[in-house]
């Protein structure tokens, strides 16, 4: 799945996991957030809806695109600047849990592992991010979140 980012420089670059992957080859920047793939699918913390499995085929076809700032979703962070931390993920953490709802978890535990805190994400969420992708739209994965907080 092409992984894609428009970078806001709202973090410190040496803990940048955005900037990592694109170091590594695994992500491509963008200079402006107009220039994000028509289509892709953009996850924003300020997003109205939350990502389902229902998603995934958009994903696959156009790509999955983020915008690099602080991000709070309803999973725990295994970084080690917020470890354990509800609401305050990275950018990889994010894109991990959008992989694995789509049920592409070894594409998940690919870019998680070029953190030596990466495996440690998916075993402390394994519960909610199950009961993410085994919602059908993105109705049921906030009905799911609702059993998590």
């Amino acid at each position: 799945m092409r992984l894609v980012a428009y970078h806001a420089g709202q973090c410190d670059p040496k803990k940048c996991t955005s900037r990592r992957l694109e170091r590594l080859g695994l992500m491509t920047f963008v200079p402006r957030p107009s220039a994000l793939p028509n289509g892709a699918l953009l996850l924003t913390p300020k997003a109205d809806r939350a990502v389902s499995p229902a998603d995934g085929p958009r994903a696959e076809r156009r790509g999955l695109a983020i915008v690099d700032v602080s991000w709070k979703r309803y999973l725990l962070a295994a970084n080690p600047v917020n470890y354990g931390k509800p609401f305050v993920l990275s950018s990889v953490e994010a894109l991990a849990a959008a992989l694995v709802i789509f049920g592409r978890p070894e594409d998940a535990r690919a870019i998680l592992s070029k953190f030596t805190w990466g495996g440690q994400f998916l075993a402390l969420n394994q519960e909610p991010l199950d009961a993410y992708a085994q919602a059908g739209d993105s109705a049921g994965v906030v009905r799911a979140q609702a059993d998590f907080i």
